[in-house]
C-alpha cells in the first residue's frame, strides 16, 4: 500500500466512530470475530483500546491486524485504524 492510499485512508477513518473496543480482557476470539464482522462489512474500521488493557495501542493494533489477516493503516493515543478489502465485494475504492 503506498503512502497516498494509506492517508487516504486515514482521512476517511478521521470521521468515523470506533466500532471494536478492547478491554482489560485484551484480544479474546469473541472480540476477533466482532472485527471479523465488522471489515467484511466496512473494510476499514476503527478500534479504541481501554485504558486497563495491558497492551499498548500499536502493539495491539499489530497483534489485531495480523490475527485479522489487515493491514494497519494509523495510530493515534488509544485509537488505531485497520484495513483490510473484501474481494468480494468492494467498499472502498483506494486506487489512486
Amino acid at each position: 500500500m503506498t503512502g497516498k492510499q494509506r492517508a487516504k485512508l486515514r482521512s476517511m477513518a478521521n470521521t468515523m466512530q470506533p466500532v471494536v473496543y478492547i478491554g482489560k480482557e485484551g484480544i479474546s476470539g469473541a472480540l476477533l470475530a466482532d472485527a471479523e464482522d465488522a471489515l467484511k462489512a466496512r473494510e476499514l474500521i476503527k478500534v479504541s483500546v481501554c485504558k486497563s488493557c495491558e497492551r499498548g495501542t500499536k502493539q495491539a493494533a499489530g497483534l489485531r491486524a495480523e490475527a485479522l489477516g489487515a493491514e494497519p493503516i494509523g495510530a493515534i493515543g488509544r485509537k488505531f485504524v485497520i484495513f483490510r478489502r473484501n474481494e468480494d465485494d468492494p467498499v472502498i475504492d483506494i486506487e489512486l
